[in-house]
């Protein structure tokens, strides 16, 4: 049996596993409103569980990256997925701070596995023109996720309660296991049901030396040794903190500012991932048409940064100065999402335009935990200042985040391209 198009089946998987990792994360957030109530927790407490999510997803993305490296893409998602769902079902069971922290750990060590296992997969199975469309379809998954979240969250917690949301939204990670581990049965080069055709298009797309390197890798000393790497490490300090605020506060915010409950946060909190999934798309497919036009990767991917990266300070400026209604701050939000996405699509790629083989997981596992170690930091600042002050210095300091991550990607790497 032959498939046409096989990669695709394998981004569109990954992409379902994007939604269904966004799902479960959200759930705690989405919920928080009853779940405090339950157990008997503040807004504080809500901080230091989310960093303790974030800590964990900060280890696990590096973990992951060499485990995805080692093992394969394969197993690898397998792993992920089934440690996440398991965790997600664990919530029902949290009695107070330390045990709902705990299932959050599992959590936070599952769901890291996601990113660096989709720009692996994205190596092996796109040429370098396809990889920042293929980045953007499963990025679109955690703007899609985000989308769905809220509402569905919200009409199964009227019907079940917050413990029973849990186990069920569990249930969907272990499902999605089989499809996967039916579909990616091997690499490009092997895999039985490719057409020779899509096979030939993989691997003569693939940047010189690649393919003799797949099996190769170099050390995390190694690859910090290249000035170029910490291009991705200082711009995902500085970008990353933008989407997880929205993430991981927007709903909060909804409840401090407007005192909304459950069932209002899943009519508003889902508006901005739209304008996040249509950037996640936007942002690949530009600046994969720019290649296809003759652009350099190096220009055509700092074009495209350099775009989404205007789009998001100018929509946190307005947030600040011209969102005062619920309506007004989800709109301008989609605007800002819509930018982080169009260019994070292209950050997520550079390991995989600078490095090949099991050099790519590594060093994306490890911006990916520099990311999320910036996104800590404001955490711990968000409880603090909002209630000496307001949200306004905290959006303050993520639009001064946009231009120095911009600058980190042009000061570190010069020219965007294989490292041999």
């Amino acid at each position: 049996m032959k498939i046409k198009g096989l990669r695709w089946w394998v981004i569109g998987l990954v992409c379902l596993a994007t939604i269904i990792n966004y799902i479960d994360r959200s759930a705690l957030s989405i919920m928080w409103p009853d779940i405090s109530k339950d157990l008997a927790m503040d807004k504080t407490d809500y901080s230091y569980i989310l960093n303790t999510f974030l800590v964990a997803y900060a280890i696990g993305q590096t973990i992951s990256g060499k485990m995805f490296d080692k093992i394969g893409t394969r197993f690898g998602f397998v792993i992920s997925i089934t440690v996440w769902g398991i965790a997600t079902s664990l919530h029902a069971f949290a009695r107070g701070i330390l045990s709902l922290g705990f299932f959050r750990i599992l959590l936070g060590l599952g769901e890291a596995g996601n990113w660096p296992g989709a720009v692996k997969s994205n190596a092996e199975w796109f040429p370098s023109k396809e990889r920042a469309l293929a980045q953007g379809i499963f990025n679109s998954g955690a703007a899609l996720g985000s989308i769905v979240a809220p509402p569905l969250i919200a009409v199964v917690w009227v019907a079940i309660g917050w413990k029973m949301t849990f186990m069920l939204l569990g249930l969907l990670g272990l499902l999605w296991v089989i499809p996967w581990l039916i579909i990616n049965k091997a690499t490009p080069k092997t895999h039985p049901w490719i057409t020779e055709k899509e096979k030939e298009y993989i691997i003569t797309g693939l940047q010189k030396n690649e393919e003799s390197k797949l099996k190769e890798g170099k050390s995390l000393k190694q690859i910090l040794s290249y000035k170029q790497s910490w291009a991705v490490l200082a711009s995902r300090f500085f970008i990353e903190p933008i989407w997880w605020l929205f993430v991981g506060w927007m709903p909060i915010y909804l409840a401090d500012v407007y005192g909304f409950n459950v069932k209002e946060i899943g009519f508003f909190a889902w508006v901005p991932y739209v304008g996040a999934a249509l950037g996640s798309l936007a942002g690949g497919y530009f600046s994969g048409q720019l290649m296809i036009n003759g652009k350099s990767i190096d220009k055509a991917r700092k074009k495209t940064i350099l775009i989404g990266c205007t789009i998001m300070f100018i929509g946190l400026i307005a947030t600040i100065l011209f969102g005062n209604t619920p309506e007004k701050f989800v709109g301008i939000v989609a605007l800002v999402l819509f930018g982080f996405q169009f260019v994070i699509s292209n950050i997520q790629t550079i390991p995989s335009d600078l490095f090949s083989g099991k050099s790519v997981g590594s060093l994306a596992g490890l911006g990916g935990t520099v990311g999320i170690f910036s996104v800590i930091i404001m955490n711990f600042l968000v409880p603090v200042i909002t209630e000496k002050y307001s949200y306004t210095p905290i959006f303050i300091m993520i639009a001064v985040f946009v231009p120095l991550g911009y600058l980190s990607i042009n000061y570190f790497a010069k020219e965007i391209k294989q490292i041999d």
